[in-house]
């Protein structure tokens, strides 16, 4: 009789790993598969010439088998992504999705395009696209680097435990989803919440890039390295880029930007709230600076 713990022991294990999602009717026996026998044997009771008695398998060599003809150029799958050393956007599938991208001319017809796009093998296995959340008129715009598990159910950005640290955070300068837009980096969860890679990222950043384009927000807050590190194109933690205010470009406008801790990494190491809120406050401060004017109600 199988032990009940056993079972939560392996289903802990499976969520670990990432495999905490169901993506077919029917379950796979791998195990069960085999390879395909590159030819068969003889049907008749008879061995073949040449064979050694009582067997059915022939002395000598191997007969060879002619190659496959090559399938012509168009017929050939493009290689989705770069080899890690292609700076971003390098790969074909950023290529395509710069192109898809390029012609969005409304959020609208972005978030459709990015729902079209099957460039990104997170796509597969995530359950929903997160394109955004908030107010897309709002003059700040904050960019985490991807759906968590929470947010991949719900298919909105933050709306997890650490989204709702974000929304404590924001309200204590005055702000709230109504004042800000939420977007992400990835739109697709990556399994088991691990970090995106390098591909991964290539892949969707040209949406992202027209998201800001299309939104044109007066302030940028990168939450987390992988957001900081691909926006302003750094190869520095979080922790040495946060706190400071730099520049990204888009479309000919500089755009200030401040990089600030994760809130997911708040939650596993409290004593660095208090840079947080000098953070905080420090876009607060730039929001006066700017002029930005919220009104009362």
């Amino acid at each position: 009789m199988i032990d009940v713990c056993d079972i939560l022991d392996a289903l802990r294990w499976h969520a670990d790993v990432g495999c905490d999602e169901a993506i077919g009717d029917e379950p796979t026996d791998w195990a069960a598969l085999t390879a395909r026998p590159v030819g068969r044997a003889p049907s008749s009771g008879a061995p073949a010439a040449g064979a050694a008695p009582g067997t059915g398998m022939a002395r000598g060599p191997s007969p060879t088998r002619a190659p496959a003809p090559a399938a012509p150029a168009s017929a050939r799958p493009a290689a989705l992504f770069a080899s890690p050393d292609q700076p971003l956007g390098a790969s074909e599938a950023g290529i395509q999705a710069r192109a898809r991208a390029g012609e969005a001319q409304t959020l609208e017809a972005l978030e459709a395009a990015l729902r079209s796009f099957d460039g990104c093998p997170l796509k597969a296995t995530a359950m929903n696209t997160v394109f955004a959340d908030g107010n897309p008129q709002a003059p700040v715009m904050l960019i985490g680097e991807a759906p968590g598990e929470d947010e991949d159910r719900q298919g909105k950005p933050f709306v997890g435990v650490s989204g709702k640290l974000l929304d404590r955070m924001l309200a204590q300068i005055g702000l709230d989803r109504g004042k800000v837009y939420i977007s992400n980096i990835l739109p697709w969860r990556p399994p088991g919440n691990r970090s995106p890679t390098q591909a991964e990222v290539a892949a969707c950043l040209p949406f992202l890039e027209r998201h800001v384009e299309l939104v044109r927000p007066k302030l940028l807050v990168a939450l987390g390295g992988v957001s900081a590190k691909t926006l302003l194109n750094r190869a520095e933690g979080i922790t040495r880029l946060r706190g400071q205010w730099k520049t990204y470009e888009v479309a000919g406008t500089a755009i200030p930007l401040m990089p600030m801790l994760h809130p997911a990494y708040l939650l596993r190491n409290p004593i660095a709230k208090r840079e947080a809120w000098r953070d905080m406050l420090a876009l607060q401060q730039r929001i006066g600076e700017e002029g930005i004017k919220y009104s009362q109600d």
